[in-house]
């Protein structure tokens, strides 16, 4: 065996490339979609309880600032979960798994989303 073995790995000092940041981002925006599900379904719940519950759901959503902020943040996740999930899916077919289509796909993920997160940003406020 070699002794040329790193003994200690130092995992705070390894650069992630853009994809696979994109792919970790992927599984991350998908468990804040899971875990935002209680905030929505709690919302849903509460409109529907009759006309004082969609009174109060919507004057929550249009009033409170931090329920904003969650919803944006939802959308937000949404929208990348959803342009990573077609880039993975164009991938699986078996386009731009070159290095760089595959970076240049990342790229186009990431600006998607800024530009999704600005018009729900402009959609909640």
């Amino acid at each position: 065996m070699s002794d040329k073995r790193p003994v200690n790995l130092d995992l705070g000092t390894f650069t992630h490339p853009l994809i696979s940041m994109v792919s970790i981002c992927h599984r991350i925006s998908g468990v804040i979609l899971f875990v935002g599900l209680i905030f929505l379904f709690n919302l849903f719940d509460t409109s529907l309880e009759g006309a004082s519950g969609f009174t109060s759901s919507q004057t929550l959503l249009q009033e409170n600032f931090f329920a904003q902020f969650i919803t944006w943040g939802l959308l937000t996740a949404l929208g990348f979960h959803f342009s990573a999930g077609i880039k993975h899916l164009v991938m699986d077919l078996g386009h731009g798994e070159e290095l760089q289509a595959a970076n240049n796909a990342a790229k186009f993920v990431i600006g998607l989303t800024v530009i999704l997160a600005i018009l729900a940003g402009v959609w909640v406020w």
